[in-house]
């Protein structure tokens, strides 16, 4: 795994061996920075369950004036650390070590410009994730959203969530990147 784009282009990033993770693939991490290229410079960027940490360190490397990683696992924050290192973006990075819903609950202040769910895929987290995001008032109508999952059942479940709406699907795979937008 590699940073794409950027300052950081082409640095190789630690991950994570076993099954615990699963990085997010660099045909999709490349479609989605694309989609959101116009969007990325000077904004802060969320990344919840944030595995190695790429998805988050991408971002700062394209443009994003912070990035904010939300991970539990200690062997995660460990590759993450790592990871920052590498790069050199420990002044753009803030590494939050816990659960995300403890973040969004007790931690989370500024309404981040950009946010990436990505939580193991057999879990609801995403859909507790961004009910507390509209609870904590974190979403603007600006916000962009995006879920990675691989549950075709999560669409669903994502289109009950009051006053989100979803924008658009892109399909890789077993993976889908759904964007949703606050509404009113």
């Amino acid at each position: 795994m590699r940073i794409i784009a950027g300052k950081a282009r082409g640095t190789k990033l630690y991950t994570l061996e076993g099954l615990e993770t699963r990085p997010t693939l660099d045909r999709v991490k490349e479609s989605f920075f694309n989609i959101i290229q116009n969007e990325i410079t000077d904004s802060v960027f969320l990344d919840l369950f944030s595995g190695s940490g790429a998805i988050g360190l991408e971002a700062v490397s394209r443009g994003a004036k912070k990035t904010i990683l939300c991970e539990k696992s200690n062997k995660a924050i460990n590759i993450i650390k790592k990871n920052i290192e590498k790069t050199h973006f420990e002044k753009q990075v803030e590494l939050y070590e816990g659960d995300y819903e403890k973040y969004l609950i007790e931690k989370a202040k500024e309404k981040p410009d950009i946010i990436y769910i990505d939580p193991p895929y057999k879990t609801d987290y995403a859909i507790r994730a961004v009910e507390l995001l509209q609870e904590k008032q974190l979403l603007t109508k600006e916000t962009i959203l995006v879920v990675e999952t691989d549950r075709e059942e999560m669409i669903e479940m994502l289109k009950n969530i009051n006053k989100i709406d979803i924008e658009k699907i892109k399909k890789y795979g077993r993976a889908s990147l759904i964007f949703l937008r606050k509404i009113a």
